[in-house]
């Protein structure tokens, strides 16, 4: 069973950086992509935040020259480093991980991720 654990949540003012990380169990594959998510405003479903495929990185365009997503394979983990935090970035923030294949050409769509973690809460003050 594949387990993802995040972590580094908290509660910064605006302007402030975060790093979060999520540690696979066992060891990330190439063959598995994965990505940062929070829950879209007003909506129900996950919006990706940051994802790493197949052919790179992939940025929402409200996190773009903010958020950086890196992964280091020797420690099975994924990272999110947030700076400029913003109010409007307060949320539960979730990894997610799927083999490339199946989230392809959609690294953002929330519904292409299979394994998921708990999430970890992010609180930015004005």
């Amino acid at each position: 069973q594949e387990q993802l654990t995040e972590s580094g949540g908290g509660s910064v003012e605006a302007g402030g950086s975060l790093r979060l990380s999520c540690v696979v169990a066992g060891y990330i594959s190439n063959r598995y992509c994965m990505g940062w998510f929070r829950p879209a405003p007003g909506e129900g479903r996950r919006q990706g935040v940051a994802a790493i495929g197949s052919n790179g990185f992939t940025y929402a365009d409200f996190v773009k020259g903010r958020f950086t997503i890196s992964k280091d394979s020797a420690k099975n983990t994924l990272y999110l480093d947030m700076n400029n935090l913003k109010p409007e970035d307060t949320a539960k923030y979730y990894c997610a991980k799927d083999l490339c294949s199946a989230v392809a050409g959609a690294e953002l769509q929330g519904a292409r991720y299979g394994y998921w973690g708990q999430g970890t809460q992010v609180s930015v003050s004005s």
